[in-house]
Parts: structure tokens; C-alpha cells; sequence
């Protein structure tokens, strides 16, 4: 699947379709809200498609068709926010919740979904890559923005010049990926490019996943997206003694959000991070500042 938007129906993809093809390469997302417009969100904003409505058949052939027809084994998937798709897109949902001890483990009615296109943009760590090497060493780095900017898209164009040696020497890479956004594995494949020398732990919890790594496959970068928890700050505090250069993402609009943050404040105490990438803009306008530690403020 190319396109996220082949899992509507025909008359929404048809909408879809028929915008002019310079918005249709920068749809990020396709939005279905229970008895309203479909939307697409652009780098600018959020339109909506004329003529268009989600009714509750819509939302069931879509959940059908993003899941092989097993709606059931995607509600079982929503502890993790969203559902992975086949081509490194993904699915989130929306509606009545079902809790169980605390974690949400269903969802009695879906009022809304939101497919998300995946996005490879190769080259985008040439511009940054040469500025987190001191000393021929790649620095621990921590990759900063609000949710929606990016964050993850750099990280994995890192991983991918880093894993192929683009612009430094090749190196060795474990990715924590969590949630299945950076590599997209199905199957056991990375649906999206992340070098000839990563190693992926997928779908299960990041500290889990980095203390896998870090015991069975001897990475010399380790790689983790979106660190959100007190368990994924303990294991890369044992990682950053390992002599294994890191690369995560926080969602922050700069270095002071993470000190008022208790998941990240350790980090930023113990100075795990030698550098902080902030990234900046917004679509095409995007832009990346990288700041030394002592430059940061920490």
C-alpha cells in the first residue's frame, strides 16, 4: 500500500483524489470524525473534503480493511495508541473506552479515525549529521519538538546515514522501536529504510527492548523514539555507562521543558544528552538547530 487513504472507500479515496496532486504529496493525515466531513491535514492545517461524510458503516470498513478483516485484533492493540498498517502507516482510533485495571483495553464504539501516512525523508540528516560527531565520536543526542513536527522522521534518517555511513563511518544500531513508527516491521521486515546494520526490538516496551539490545546485540548506537516513562529513562541511564552512543526523541519545546518533566529531568541532570536538536518550522519551512550541552543551558 503506497497511500494510507486506499483503506477508505472508494467515493472518500475518489475525494481524496481529486485534490490538486501538489496537496495530495503532503496529506499527513486523513481524518473520519461519526457524522462529519472527512478531513486531510496539511503542514498548514486541517481542510475538509466537500460532499464527504464518516457515518458508522465508513468508520467499520476502514477498521476492516486496516486490519485484515479482524477488527478484533486491533482493539486489542489500543494500549498502544494506534494500530500499525502494512507500509509503515498507521491508525488511530477514538471513542467509547473500555478500562481494565487502569489500561484501556477496548473500545465499545469507535467515533473517530485517523490514518496516518508514513513518510520517509531521505537526507534530511546530512545537514545535522556532522555537527553530533566530536572527536570521530557520535554524541549522545536527544532530538526535540511538539508533537506533529517531525521528530520521528529525523530520527530515522539518522539511523538509516548512521547504519549506512552517509557522511560518517557505518555503525552499528539497535532501535527500541516500541510502537512501530521508525522501522514499520511487518513481518519481519523494515517497511522503511533504516540501513544495512540496524538491529529492530520491536513492539514491546522501551526499556525492555533497549536492555535486549544492549545484552544481545552489541549495537554501537542505540536508537530509541519518543522516551515517555520513568522505566525508559532507568534503562537509558544504564545504557549511557555502556560506552554505546544514543539517539532518542522527547516531545518539548526546548531544553527547559524537559528540566519541569520528572521522565526526562535526570537525564538532563546527569548530562546523559551532549546534544539537542531542536527542530523548528513547520512542512517545507522545517528547520534544525543543534546546541552543545553547555550551550543548552544544562
Amino acid at each position: 500500500m503506497e497511500k494510507v487513504w486506499e483503506l477508505l472507500p472508494s467515493k472518500l479515496w475518489e475525494a481524496v483524489e481529486r485534490l490538486p496532486a501538489a496537496e495530495r504529496e503532503r496529506i499527513e493525515e486523513v481524518r473520519l470524525r461519526l457524522g462529519r466531513p472527512v478531513s486531510v491535514s496539511l503542514p498548514e492545517g486541517e481542510h475538509f473534503l466537500p460532499g464527504t461524510a464518516a457515518d458508522r458503516e465508513t468508520l467499520e470498513r476502514v477498521l476492516e480493511r486496516a486490519s485484515g478483516c479482524s477488527v478484533h485484533t486491533v482493539l486489542e492493540q489500543l494500549r498502544n495508541g494506534f494500530v500499525p498498517v502494512q507500509g509503515g502507516h498507521r491508525l488511530g482510533l477514538c471513542g467509547t473506552g473500555v478500562v481494565d485495571n487502569g489500561v484501556l483495553i477496548n473500545l465499545r464504539t469507535v467515533s473517530s479515525l485517523s490514518l496516518r501516512q508514513a513518510r520517509e525523508v531521505k537526507g534530511i540528516a546530512a545537514t545535522v549529521l556532522p555537527a553530533l560527531f566530536e572527536k570521530k565520536r557520535l554524541q549522545n543526542t536527544l532530538i526535540l519538538a511538539p508533537p506533529g513536527r517531525g521528530k520521528t522522521t529525523l530520527l530515522r534518517d539518522l539511523i538509516r546515514a548512521v547504519s549506512s555511513g552517509e557522511g560518517c563511518p557505518p555503525l552499528r544500531v539497535g532501535l527500541a522501536d516500541e510502537r512501530g513508527e521508525v522501522a514499520a516491521v511487518w513481518d519481519g521486515r523494515p517497511m522503511l529504510d533504516v540501513g544495512p546494520r540496524t538491529d529492530v526490538m520491536d513492539s514491546c516496551p522501551k526499556d525492555i527492548g533497549i536492555m535486549a539490545l544492549l545484552r544481545g546485540m552489541n549495537p554501537q548506537v542505540l536508537a530509541v523514539d519518543e522516551i515517555t516513562r520513568a522505566a525508559d529513562t532507568e534503562a537509558l541511564l544504564q545504557a549511557a555507562g555502556c560506552g554505546t552512543a544514543l539517539l532518542a526523541t522527547a516531545h518539548a519545546g526546548c531544553v527547559d521543558d524537559l528540566k519541569r518533566r520528572g521522565a526526562y529531568r535526570r537525564l538532563v541532570q546527569e548530562g546523559v544528552f551532549e546534544r539537542f536538536v531542536m527542530v523548528e518550522g513547520m512542512g517545507q519551512e522545517r528547520s534544525y538547530r543543534v546546541m552543545k550541552r553547555g550551550d543548552a543551558g544544562c
